[in-house]
């Protein structure tokens, strides 16, 4: 294989397949996501597709470790997960020429770049359920899930508003006058409705093992079913969160009529997998939902991120949606209550 001085990194790949996983290299491509990672899509010369990461030096492996130690512990509880590859001495994170390393098989699919449908959404609920039913018995992570939407100041949030503006100002952002916008109307939600929101959720939220990143980037969809979720993050985290923030899939709820339908469906056929999670929590999931977008401001300026133009796109649509779903949350929350109010144990109608 041709490797030019740009490439040096996959020729180093291709020694460490070799060397640490006993895998003859056949052909290489670049995979543009992540930024913990360098990714690349393998196809052995026995024709098998893997996906390799390759750690930059700043990730925290202790923590890498942990997540794919979760990983296939789901994978073992037939969850969609793809295979981790030990290498010659059983490690899922290799060691080698100065850098560290995780092989897994591919996963057949695409992550979605459109709204869910509510067969999707169903088969989302249907997997997450089983996982969360899985992870109740995982010893719990050392790395916990922040829950600033649940105990910060909204002082804290205010004051959030004034250092994104001021990074925007400082990196030249694109639509300063749109963004200003955005971020007077974050102001004025957060003192207007957060303490309200607080008020209406359960004292006490489950926590467990969670995979703490179950979002549309992070699941493989093939056809209306997940065919595999990748990237756990592993920490504790309460199911309530991770539930509310799939069934609100920003993307979803922005440009789909029928987003409180995929939400119901979503929600009903997690119910029937995992049945344990408190009624009272899975109802107040849509404002637990509401109460983290309105503490995240990711999106709102892109470029300290060095993104790729076609990810930087996405990551301001996603703020603009994100925007999106805060009012259609904030305005339909009576008639989510009453979507939700008939759901049960049995997953479906009381």
């Amino acid at each position: 294989m041709d490797v030019n001085d740009s490439d040096r990194g996959a020729a180093l790949m291709v020694d460490v397949l070799e060397d640490r996983y006993g895998l003859i290299v056949g052909m290489v491509e670049p995979v543009h996501m992540g930024t913990d990672t360098i990714n690349r899509w393998v196809l052995t010369e026995d024709g098998r597709p893997l996906f390799v990461k390759e750690y930059r030096p700043t990730a925290d492996l202790a923590a890498a470790r942990r997540a794919w130690n979760m990983s296939e512990y789901c994978r073992a509880a037939r969850i969609p997960v793809p295979r981790v590859w030990p290498d010659a001495d059983g490690d899922l994170v290799t060691i080698a020429e100065g850098c560290a390393w995780a092989v897994t098989d591919e996963v057949p699919g695409r992550v979605a770049t459109t709204a869910m449908t509510v067969p999707l959404a169903e088969h989302i609920g249907v997997v997450m359920g089983r996982m969360h039913r899985a992870l109740a018995a995982y010893p719990l992570p050392q790395q916990v899930q922040h829950s600033r939407w649940r105990t910060a100041p909204v002082e804290d949030g205010v004051a959030r508003c004034a250092s994104v503006l001021a990074v925007a100002l400082r990196h030249g952002h694109a639509d300063l006058h749109q963004l200003r916008l955005d971020l007077e109307q974050r102001r004025e939600d957060l003192f207007e409705h957060v303490h309200r929101l607080r008020e209406q959720l359960p004292a006490k939220l489950v926590e467990q093992a969670l995979h703490a990143d179950l979002s549309r980037t992070n699941l493989i969809i093939r056809g209306d079913a997940v065919a595999g979720v990748i990237d756990f993050r592993g920490a504790c985290a309460m199911p309530a969160w991770e539930l509310g923030r799939a069934a609100f899939d920003p993307r979803t709820v922005a440009n789909s009529p029928d987003w409180i339908a995929c939400a119901r469906a979503m929600i009903g056929s997690y119910l029937a997998e995992n049945p344990s999670l408190p009624l009272v929590e899975v109802r107040a999931c849509a404002r637990i939902a509401l109460l983290y977008m309105l503490f995240s401001f990711y999106g709102a300026t892109t470029s300290e991120y060095n993104l790729p133009p076609a990810a930087e796109a996405d990551l301001k649509q996603h703020w603009q949606e994100r925007q999106t779903t805060i009012r259609l949350l904030l305005n339909h929350l009576d008639e989510l209550d009453d979507a939700f109010s008939g759901l049960s144990t049995g997953g479906g109608g009381a």
